[in-house]
């Protein structure tokens, strides 16, 4: 991992690049007739002026092999059983209320969010960043939220659950709108047809982005809602909707991954972006989402169950958020804290595969073995 706060070597002050025009950056404009083949030394992840649409030779490996992995996790919710969890939930004293609580809100959650992360890379991310390897990520990573949208209509439909009150949550819980209020406000004006990268301000604009819905949304507050249904599958509880969170897990463990790799590339390329400034508003970012996370675990879990509680998930959000802050190259944000779930490293954080449930999770691959590390 890079160590932004005290670089081995100097870094090298590259002056603010001018901004292509739109159209070529988007890679609709006129075919220039004339135009040299590109050269690895002209492409960037942003404000680039080498043609979009040409894909090779590549200059981010790290960009195309996320999108191989991605293709060997391929997945369908409907490949996974429903059955257990059926009878379970219909079941009188299958669950408690505050487990049936905690699934909802989540389910709720999630249902939404995967739409808003979707709109945000096909509306913002994928106009301004300038680079065909990672665009051909984002096309695979777009598919992968249509998936877990398509998932969570699946669990939605096979229990029965009211589906106006899961997929409205977003706008009528306000732990759940909170959250979605916030990270939408910085896509909202990078949706903006007259926004343009190329500007100290706009570039730290779409940064804002890129860590707002990658380093939180996916990479923070995702977590809370794993370790929900995590926990109770590892009671044999709702162990479809389980298996179908590991699926999405190992999705969205690259997705974390690709954004963090975006971010620090566009940290080298651009270290005029990078103030002490800009670090510490991000620093502030991480801390204000901790917070709304804590708050949503609070409403979904007021009691706890065994084995979770709202005040274990927090304690596990300060030290989900320091790791981010130290994946960005920033000081931690909380004291020091350890890991009050440690089976999470293992179900969630990937540092190795582990057939968890006893499934597929593992064995469900194309084209090769799949790398985490």
């Amino acid at each position: 991992m890079l160590d932004w706060s005290e670089p081995s070597a100097p870094l090298r002050r590259m002056p603010p690049p001018v901004a292509a025009p739109a159209a070529d950056q988007a890679g609709l404009g006129a075919i220039d007739r004339g135009g040299a083949r590109v050269s690895v030394d002209d492409k960037r992840m942003i404000n680039c002026r080498a043609d979009v649409n040409q894909l090779l030779p590549l200059k981010y490996k790290w960009a195309w092999e996320k999108y191989l992995a991605g293709c060997n996790n391929h997945w369908m919710p409907t490949e996974v059983s429903m059955q257990a969890d059926i009878a379970l939930w219909k079941s009188r004293d299958g669950l408690t209320e505050d487990e049936r609580r905690a699934i909802k809100r989540n389910l709720g959650f999630f249902a939404a969010s995967e739409s808003l992360v979707a709109n945000n890379i096909v509306l913002a991310i994928y106009r301004h960043l300038t680079n065909p390897e990672c665009r051909q990520y984002l096309l695979r990573q777009a598919f992968e939220e249509a998936v877990h949208t398509h998932t969570f209509e699946y669990i939605v439909e096979s229990l029965g659950l009211d589906e106006g009150e899961l997929f409205n949550m977003y706008r009528e819980v306000p732990s759940i709108t909170d959250k979605a209020a916030w990270a939408l406000k910085h896509t909202q004006h990078l949706d903006d047809p007259d926004f343009k990268t190329g500007t100290p301000a706009a570039d730290q604009a779409f940064l804002r982005d890129l860590v707002a819905f990658y380093v939180i949304f996916e990479g923070m507050w995702f977590y809370t809602g794993f370790a929900q249904i995590l926990s109770l599958g590892r009671r044999n509880k709702m162990v479809g909707i389980a298996e179908q969170y590991q699926y999405i897990l190992r999705d969205e463990s690259i997705h974390l991954n690709f954004g963090i790799d975006v971010i620090n590339q566009i940290k080298i390329e651009n270290p005029h972006l990078w103030t002490k400034a800009f670090q510490e508003e991000v620093r502030a970012m991480v801390r204000e989402a901790a917070e709304l996370e804590a708050a949503y675990g609070r409403d979904t879990m007021p009691r706890g169950f065994l084995g979770l509680n709202a005040a274990l998930c927090e304690t596990y959000m300060h030290f989900i958020a320091n790791r981010r802050c130290a994946q960005l190259g920033l000081e931690r944000v909380f004291a020091e804290t350890e890991n009050p779930f440690p089976w999470m490293s293992e179900a969630m954080d990937l540092k190795k595969e582990k057939n968890f449930f006893e499934t597929r999770v593992i064995e469900y691959q194309n084209g090769g073995a799949l790398s985490w590390e």
